[in-house]
């Protein structure tokens, strides 16, 4: 069962991705693989992630996706416009659960995504709690 619609975080910034569908993304039944959905959910939470660290952040630490949980809930044709909305939720030590919205070009919202993500140092792979500094990065501007 779908669990209710994932609302924005007026404390979080949302950071918007537009997503383009690619031939190979069709499946027999002519809309978006679901695979296709854990793809995007990655490519948004490390845009998002990129776009705010520097270089020096990013080789420092890194992500690992510890577990994705989609609902599909409005099929995605060829030719539809796409844009993802992902924000962070509240750290929990090494881990962050990352929220993700697919909506189509109308703003309907075709797809959800809870991914739970774990901080390690980049060099060791070691689980390692979110700085407190880490955090005004996330919160709404």
């Amino acid at each position: 069962m779908a669990r209710a619609p994932l609302q924005l975080r007026e404390d979080r910034e949302i950071f918007t991705v537009p997503l383009a569908i690619l031939p190979e993304h069709i499946d027999a039944n002519g809309h978006v693989n679901n695979v296709v959905y854990v793809g995007w959910l990655q490519e948004v939470g490390t845009a998002h992630w990129n776009a705010r660290f520097d270089e020096a952040d990013r080789a420092k630490w890194s992500w690992v996706a510890l577990r994705h949980e989609i609902d599909y809930l409005r099929a995605l044709q060829p030719d539809a416009t796409v844009v993802a909305r992902t924000w962070v939720g509240d750290p929990q030590g090494p881990r962050f659960n990352r929220y993700v919205r697919i909506e189509d070009g109308e703003g309907r919202l075709c797809a959800q995504g809870v991914s739970e993500w774990c901080l390690v140092d980049a060099a060791t792979l070691r689980p390692q709690r979110i700085p407190a500094t880490m955090l005004p990065t996330f919160e709404a501007r």
